[in-house]
């Protein structure tokens, strides 16, 4: 009867650690959904949005492998409707999975949003397509304009006279 007990407490220990580590990586994902959606909101450019053209509206699905989690952007030609959701996308035009360690995910997205938005700052890109810390699947145009949306370094608060980030 002790031994049954036991394993019946170990399993419910196992439950619990399974359960507390799925909402650990749910709340990562989420917190990294809710810093996009800010970071745009506040330093947003509004060039990048305006050229979204045909692809208003569509869906682009972001996959953390680490994480196994998703945020789901849908493209907007207004910066002020950008919206992000930490949810799996009902119909992708585009998807990008990010396998980097789940330590240097914030990094690698930080890279991303603190970056200009020109084709400079999208050729550095290529260090994480290239050894495969990022794959693209679906519309590269569609995911470029994403991205695109995302860099916010333009803004002023980058700028050396303007703020103390540069």
């Amino acid at each position: 009867m002790v031994i049954i007990i036991s394993q019946i407490e170990g399993q419910e220990k196992t439950t619990i650690d399974l359960k507390a580590n799925n909402l650990m990586r749910e709340t990562k994902v989420l917190t990294i959904a809710r810093l996009a959606k800010m970071l745009v909101d506040l330093f947003g450019i509004d060039d990048p949005f305006e050229k979204v053209g045909k692809h208003n509206g569509e869906e682009i699905e972001m996959y953390f492998s680490e994480l196994d989690g998703y945020i789901t952007f849908t493209l907007t030609s207004e910066r002020e409707n950008f919206d992000c959701r930490a949810e799996k996308a009902n119909s992708p035009i585009a998807r990008l999975i990010v396998t980097v360690e789940e330590e240097k995910i914030l990094g690698v997205i930080s890279s991303i949003i603190r970056s200009k938005n020109n084709l400079f700052s999208l050729m550095k890109l290529l260090k994480y397509i290239i050894p495969g810390k990022a794959k693209i699947k679906g519309s590269y145009i569609a995911a470029i304009k994403l991205v695109r949306c995302l860099m916010i370094g333009k803004h002023e608060v980058y700028s050396k006279k303007g703020g103390t980030f540069a």
